[in-house]
């Protein structure tokens, strides 16, 4: 039985304990926080079955950091374990440690820039061709990006690799998905969307007003807002999405990106791995098909705005679905097809 539900005399305080913690947000997203709740609510009791043979697992930004440590502990269970990354070399250095790591062989890989939307459909294809089944989609990929950087249709890069690429992704393998029993869309969002309210006029950030920091907590509040949206207007499918964050991970990225970040907290960071359990859990567990469209921190359902200011207008969610599916359509060929713009 879950223990922040069930009706025992120490139900309350364990609650308690645990609201505590994300009130306090230090306490909540450092490794502090994943100790306590795992002590608090004995993760290892309810660990979801070990075996994912026969699963297929698609993976992307999955060469370092929180994708290669999600990516491992599926392996490790036994999924067939799709990588997906930028760059090749790095590609082959993933599939090389996970090999030595967990001594799968069922690992495979594809390249592609999420933020390039060409390359994204290709990716697609290549997925739908090679498998008969999808179980779970990780959406990992994204960097914070110090310098305003473009695509090649001239989108904005950050939105482009964080909000456009992972929705065009999701529709194109939505068939094979809805084929998949228990088939599932995670979306590996950030904490820093906390500081940012959803506004589709101000998504996209010109030249003269980018900041890094703000672009990407501004692209990560899509992103849960979207995860919410394909809930909804898929609603019966068969499908379950569902969006978290890890809390603060010293990830390559938190390293290059945030370097005095990373001074600052040292130790009181989670590891790579640490960061991924929520993800891994998400993909495995039994009981998050009962639920969808819930953003996650330390496998429980979480609010999506805490600070004044933040939360999200009547309307529009369904405005940036909209706008997405019209950036999607003005980048695409004739024959692109996405989900219903009407609700299920």
């Amino acid at each position: 039985m879950n223990a922040r539900t069930d009706g025992g005399s120490s139900a309350w305080w364990r609650r308690f304990a645990d609201g505590a913690l994300e009130f306090s947000i230090v306490g909540s997203f450092t490794r502090f926080g994943l100790l306590a709740r795992r002590g608090l609510f004995d993760w290892e009791q309810s660990a979801a079955p070990p075996d994912l043979s026969g699963r297929v697992i698609v993976v992307t930004g999955a060469t370092s950091g929180l994708g290669l440590e999600a990516a491992r502990s599926f392996a490790g269970r036994g999924a067939r374990v799709h990588l997906v990354g930028r760059d090749a070399g790095r590609l082959d250095r993933a599939v090389a440690t996970l090999r030595r790591d967990t001594g799968s062989e069922m690992l495979a890989t594809s390249v592609a820039d999420m933020g390039e939307l060409d390359q994204v459909r290709t990716l697609a294809g290549e997925l739908r061709s090679r498998y008969q089944r999808l179980d779970v989609l990780v959406h990992n990929a994204g960097a914070l990006l110090a310098t305003r950087l473009v695509n090649s249709q001239g989108v904005e890069a950050t939105v482009a690799s964080q909000v456009l690429g992972p929705f065009l992704l999701t529709d194109l393998l939505l068939p094979l998905l809805q084929r998949t029993p228990g088939a599932r869309v995670i979306t590996v969002a950030s904490g820093g969307m906390y500081a940012e309210k959803l506004d589709v006029d101000r998504l996209i950030m010109g030249p003269g007003e980018y900041r890094g920091s703000t672009a990407y907590a501004r692209a990560k509040r899509a992103q849960v807002a979207l995860n919410e949206e394909w809930a909804s207007r898929t609603e019966g499918s068969g499908v379950t999405f569902h969006a978290m964050h890890p809390g603060w991970a010293d990830t390559p990225g938190v390293a290059r990106s945030l370097p005095r970040f990373r001074r600052i907290l040292g130790r009181s960071l989670r590891s790579p791995a640490e960061g991924a359990d929520t993800i891994v859990w998400l993909a495995i567990s039994p009981e998050v098909l009962e639920s969808n469209g819930l953003f996650w921190h330390d496998r429980a359902p979480r609010s999506t705005s805490y600070l004044p200011g933040t939360s999200m207008a009547p309307g529009e969610k369904a405005r940036l679905w909209d706008w997405v599916r019209h950036e999607l359509h003005d980048a695409a060929d004739p024959a692109f097809v996405t989900a219903p713009s009407g609700r299920a």
